[in-house]
């Protein structure tokens, strides 16, 4: 069960199959010079009917609705003046930010060899940055980014903060050891005042205590509910809102953009009462399943515009894959995608699974399933390419990436192997026994 030699045969078959590799050039069929000619209604009708499912109405959920919800609430509460005062006060941290500074930093194991450095640095025989090279740090890893005075500390935080103008400063002591600091650029200080915060803080305010409101009214709106009230006489008799919605599998438009809504609305039958039931920004809502309509055909009429545009744009890709073929195999016999006017690109050493910049998503699937010299057509939307494959280039079972890959796959499969041979053995044993 500890494992057993997987088969060679098997092994390199397999990593064969990864690493090989194709040459690959492709090009865009551009829509430049394709214009369909107008069709007539017979042409558009036949077209419509071949294609019925994409003029196809979905089906929706009729669905009536309560809800109430903290923005509904929120105009009409009133806050403190002297609670914003507080809540801006105890938040003064984030509407008063002091100068910060870019700086970098570099610690070193004594003060000598700080100094040492510092006096490199004077001499112009070397930066920061090669300082921490030279001990095997990158410029990211003695990056702060942007500090203020009291996140530095001690003498270094006001020797960095009193300088004017770049530059590397130091020794200085640190909790880490002498340090020098590279003082790149400035962050001035910002200031939000009581006056410019105001409005925030009193709509957040609000909507705080207009969800608690909600929740304090949560019991008495789930006993209404359940002692036979209507959606009807929940808007009479509380703050809850009515509505209705068609609702669809893709409908995302006013309550259906909350998850909780669509999820209820999907499950709901018309032999269920209307429960309350809680929306992700604190509100509540209720709903009740009205009727299921059909899908069904939009007829004809309604349609012409959409259908004709729709008819063009299959046209254009239907001219622009006969344009495709034509090139394809004026490529196969020797022409360069290029002398015939598009723009060729090329893919050297394409992968399976290999992505290229500005290439369709399936080129390397259509690529390793042509063959060396032959072309392909691959259509992606509205977007029609071109492609040849100019040669087919094993893998070199030599390369260390897939000798490594070798191994990895030769350890698991023989785990997989002694594994299942350890289960055949036991239940044999147990058969027999």
């Amino acid at each position: 069960a500890g494992g057993v030699q997987a088969p060679a045969a098997l092994l390199d078959g397999y990593i064969g199959y990864l690493g090989e590799t194709r040459d690959v050039v492709f090009a865009e069929i551009p829509a430049a010079g394709i214009a369909p000619a107008s069709p007539d209604d017979a042409v558009l009708k036949a077209y419509y009917d071949a294609h019925l499912a994409e003029f196809t109405r979905p089906e929706t959920r009729e669905i009536s609705y309560i809800w109430l919800t903290p923005e509904m609430l929120r105009d009409g509460i009133a806050i403190d003046e002297a609670q914003l005062r507080a809540t801006y006060d105890e938040r003064k941290a984030e509407y008063i930010q002091p100068e910060r500074r870019k700086i970098a930093k570099l610690v070193f194991p004594t003060e000598a060899e700080a100094e040492a450095g510092m006096a490199k640095i004077a001499a112009g025989k070397a930066s920061l940055a090669d300082l921490a090279k030279e001990r095997g740090l990158s410029a990211a890893d003695i990056d702060l980014g942007d500090v203020s005075q009291d996140e530095i500390g001690g003498a270094a935080g006001e020797a960095v903060f009193a300088r004017t103008r770049p530059g590397v400063i130091g020794p200085y002591e640190t909790d880490l050891g002498p340090a020098l600091f590279d003082f790149q650029a400035v962050t001035p200080s910002e200031t939000t005042t009581f006056e410019e915060a105001r409005g925030d803080i009193a709509a957040e305010l609000a909507m705080e205590k207009a969800r608690r409101m909600i929740g304090d009214m949560t019991t008495d709106l789930e006993d209404r509910l359940a002692s036979g009230a209507t959606l009807e006489d929940m808007v009479k008799e509380t703050k809850m809102q009515a509505g209705k919605i068609s609702m669809a599998a893709d409908t995302r438009d006013g309550i259906a953009a909350y998850d909780a809504f669509r999820e209820a609305a999907a499950k709901a039958t018309t032999e269920d009462f209307p429960e309350l039931a809680v929306l992700e920004d604190g509100g509540v809502f209720a709903l009740r399943l009205d009727g299921v309509t059909a899908a069904a055909p939009i007829p004809f009429d309604q349609l012409r515009d959409k259908v004709e545009a729709s008819w063009r744009k299959a046209e254009v890709v239907k001219a622009k894959q006969a344009k495709a073929e034509v090139a394809g195999a004026a490529a196969a016999a020797g022409q360069t995608l290029a002398t015939q006017g598009l723009d060729e690109k090329t893919a050297p050493d394409l992968q399976r699974g290999g992505f290229v910049e500005g290439a369709p998503q399936g080129l390397a699937q259509t690529a390793f399933a042509t063959a060396a010299g032959k072309s392909a057509t691959l259509t992606e939307g509205e977007k029609v390419f071109v492609l040849l494959v100019r040669a087919v280039k094993p893998a070199d079972l030599a390369d260390p990436e897939l000798v490594q890959l070798r191994k990895t796959f030769d350890t698991r499969l023989g785990q997989l192997i002694g594994a299942d041979l350890a289960a055949f053995y036991a239940r044999a044993a147990q058969a027999e026994a």
